[in-house]
């Protein structure tokens, strides 16, 4: 593939690219540096309200946004986006150990076929 092409395809510029092909690596990665977050203090408060919504009807569910009023109520001083931004990842999470531990899957009910005989004609 021309390097024009991943250029146009990945957003990199084309002198990245060639470097990352010289050396060979397939993906280039980052090291991206461990920093608390100001949502670390709440996190366990807004997982707990989190799990209490997941079980309730969807027209009883508080939204993200009345969740986030709460926790600035508590004194959070974060933005709107990190809270929205945990509970998609947190949604997912859950999402995830669902399938994977065998809940949610989906079984098809196989019947076997039934031949009538030409007196039910």
């Amino acid at each position: 593939m021309p390097i024009r092409e991943i250029e146009r395809r990945t957003g990199l510029s084309r002198n990245t690219i060639r470097k990352y092909l010289r050396a060979g690596t397939v993906e280039p990665r980052f090291k991206v540096p461990d920093r608390p977050s100001k949502l670390d203090p709440f996190a366990e408060k807004l997982t707990g309200w989190l799990r209490i919504e997941a079980g309730r009807s969807r027209k009883q569910r508080r939204t993200v946004k009345q969740m986030y009023a709460d926790l600035v109520a508590l004194g959070f001083d974060g933005s709107y986006g990190r809270v929205a931004a945990f509970a998609r990842s947190w949604k997912a999470d859950r999402q995830r150990d669902a399938q994977t531990s065998g809940r949610g899957t989906f079984v098809p009910l196989v019947f076997r076929k039934r031949i009538l005989s030409p007196t039910f004609y």
